[in-house]
């Protein structure tokens, strides 16, 4: 594929993009932003491609595939954990608008500084952020309500239900599956198990 939206229209017509919000979201947030000059040759290729300190940018359909399990909408405060190359941040920020607020996180700091670089070019405002993610997964103390988590836990990681509003929606790798958490009330949760993904691990510091 040659184009951007040739890339959207594909993922549109096998069923993997399907709410309009998100479509939009592709189409004003495009790929070749993110991809090293190297890659320039796969910018819309359906492969996740290297971004550097072997990390990868994922897949376009396994990202839209992510994000409508995730379900962001406007105004919404969400948790971006594994920011990368800000692509996903980049879309959350379009999704939720000036009304929410994104926190990408990240743990390597050239990849801090590139998603920070490219976050930028779209001028979303002090409410989308990047910040170096600690030795602690995600953002204890704070609530939000939706989470996406961009790299695979080898176990499911139970202290991320406490960031997480009533109501929300946590979606993240665990090995190679995609798990999606609904927050009923404090006590009750939906799950929901895919199989078949790959992605980059989580580090052991993360998840303690």
């Amino acid at each position: 594929m040659q184009s951007n939206e040739a890339l959207i229209e594909s993922m549109i017509a096998h069923g993997v993009l399907r709410t309009p919000e998100i479509i939009e979201a592709f189409r004003s947030v495009d790929r070749r932003l993110f991809i090293p000059e190297d890659f320039r040759d796969f910018i819309y290729s359906d492969r996740p491609l290297p971004i550097g300190n072997e990390q990868t940018i994922s897949q376009p359909s396994t990202v839209a595939f992510m994000l409508e399990l995730l379900e962001p909408k406007r105004g919404e405060k969400i948790l971006d954990i594994g920011s990368g190359s800000g692509w996903t941040t980049s879309l959350l920020c379009h999704i939720v608008g000036k009304e929410g607020s994104v926190l990408g996180l990240e743990r390597v700091d050239t990849l801090v500084a590139l998603g920070r670089k490219h976050l930028s070019q779209f001028g979303f405002g002090e409410q989308c952020r990047i910040e170096k993610a600690q030795n602690i997964l995600g953002k204890p103390g704070e609530v939000f309500d939706k989470i996406l988590v961009s790299a695979s836990a080898e176990h499911f990681p139970e202290q991320l239900l406490s960031q997480l509003k009533p109501g929300g929606i946590l979606v993240i790798p665990v090995k190679n599956d995609i798990i999606k958490v609904q927050k009923r009330d404090e006590k009750s949760y939906l799950k929901e198990v895919y199989h078949g993904f790959r992605f980059v691990p989580l580090i052991h510091e993360e998840v303690e």
